[in-house]
């Protein structure tokens, strides 16, 4: 089951944050059915790569998949002008975790009736995992930050043209390799030196100050619960083989 509760979380991590550009999810969001449906043939197809589908059972699970998806994105389409920006994005990610940890419960051949499954090395979906990880730690975890801050969009410090976004992505990024390293105490310095860094642009500024706290620990909290989640699934693959660096 932990095999294809893996590759379905990397088909999902890829079709909705590496795959779909941001004209797409704002088209989306507006209810354009032609983005849409763009989008769901993007997670039909990359789930059946990713899974190497070769029988019909397989292809009948993965096209179920593929039309809960759209469902739940057209249930944020829906309601979503009723519910924040954050909360929205929160219950649909939900929604489809959710909806890929019941298909690898109640299908959990998949993987292995694949074709990918006999030429490929045990370590692979441990590998594939913490590249899923990655991608939400980071990428994910900058959709979600942004959808946060949002109601304190005039509110920021002057710097560089996305220099912001692009310090989350390298914060959560190092927390996430510092838990999966098995080195939490790290995040500690992390939270010290971007503290140090930032005092001077935030200490007379309170609104500012505030607006950087949040962020921080909401881009923290992100970080280190993926993080958590990733350690988890690999507990129950194959060994990567890398050795146990901690003391």
């Amino acid at each position: 089951m932990a095999e294809t509760l893996a590759l379905l979380l990397l088909a999902h991590v890829l079709a909705d944050f590496v795959l779909q550009p941001d004209r797409m999810a704002q088209a989306k969001a507006g209810g354009h059915p032609g983005w849409m449906l763009a989008h769901i043939g993007i997670v039909g197809g990359i789930t059946a790569l990713v899974l190497g589908v070769q029988t019909p059972q397989a292809a009948a699970v993965v096209a179920g998949l593929t039309g809960v998806h759209l469902l739940v994105d057209a249930a944020k389409v829906a309601i979503g002008a009723r519910l924040s920006a954050i909360t929205a994005f929160l219950a649909d990610q939900a929604a489809h975790l959710l909806t890929l940890l019941m298909v690898a419960m109640l299908v959990p051949e998949l993987w292995t009736q694949g074709f990918w499954a006999p030429h490929t090395p045990l370590w692979l979906p441990a590998a594939l995992t913490v590249i899923a990880g990655a991608v939400l730690a980071t990428r994910a975890g900058g959709f979600a930050l942004g959808l946060l801050m949002r109601p304190w969009g005039e509110v920021g410090l002057d710097g560089l043209p996305g220099g912001g976004r692009i310090i989350g992505m390298l914060e959560r990024g190092i927390i996430f390799l510092l838990i999966l390293g098995g080195e939490p105490g790290g995040i500690g310095f992390l939270i010290a030196a971007k503290s140090v860094l930032r005092f001077g642009a935030v200490k007379e500024e309170s609104r500012l100050s505030e607006y950087v706290i949040i962020g921080t620990l909401a881009s923290f909290g992100w970080a280190m619960l993926v993080a958590i989640g990733t350690v988890m699934l690999l507990s129950a693959l194959p060994p990567l083989g890398i050795p146990d660096l901690s003391p």
